[in-house]
C-alpha cells in the first residue's frame, strides 16, 4: 500500500497533471462563454430573424400535461424541446469553429517559425561556405602552381 501511495504522490506532481488540470478548468471556462453567447446573443438575435421567436420556447408537445380540478400538474407534458437542441448545435459549431482558429492560428505561427529557422540554417551554412574566387585569384592561384612545378 505504502507503493502505492508513493507512486500517485509522484504522479500528481508531475507536471502534466498540472497542465491538464488547467486545460480543463480553461475549457469549462469557454463552454460557459460560448454557452452565454448562443443562448443571450445568437439565439435571440436566430428568434427575431425567423420572426420574433424565443427559440428557448420552441417545443413540439407530444402529450400535453394532465390537471387536476384544483389545477395541479398531476402528469408532466411530453415536450421535445427543438429549442434548446438547436441552441446546443450552434454552440458546438461556434466551440468548433474557435478551435479550428486556435489550431489554424498555432499551424501558422508554426510554419512561420520553421521558416524562420531554415533561413537562420541557410544562412549559417552560407557563411560557412568557402566565399567563390574570382577569375583573377584562379588565374593567379594556377600560376603560382606552375611556378612551383
Amino acid at each position: 500500500m505504502k507503493k502505492f501511495i508513493e507512486e500517485f504522490k509522484t504522479f500528481i506532481a508531475k507536471g502534466n497533471v498540472l497542465d491538464m488540470a488547467v486545460g480543463v478548468i480553461i475549457a469549462t471556462a469557454f463552454g460557459k462563454i460560448t454557452t452565454s453567447l448562443v443562448n443571450d446573443v445568437f439565439m435571440p438575435f436566430i428568434g427575431w430573424v425567423i420572426g420574433d421567436v424565443d427559440l428557448a420556447e420552441l417545443n413540439i408537445v407530444l402529450s400535453p400535461a394532465v390537471l387536476n380540478e384544483a389545477g395541479e400538474e398531476i402528469t408532466p407534458a411530453v415536450v421535445m424541446a427543438i429549442g434548446t437542441f438547436i441552441s446546443t448545435i450552434v454552440d458546438f459549431v461556434l466551440i468548433a469553429f474557435v478551435v479550428f482558429l486556435i489550431v489554424k492560428a498555432f499551424n501558422k505561427a508554426k510554419e512561420k517559425a520553421e521558416e524562420k529557422k531554415k533561413a537562420e540554417e541557410a544562412a549559417a551554412a552560407e557563411e560557412e561556405k568557402e566565399p567563390e574566387l574570382s577569375e583573377e585569384v584562379k588565374l593567379l592561384m594556377e600560376i603560382r602552381d606552375l611556378l612551383k612545378k
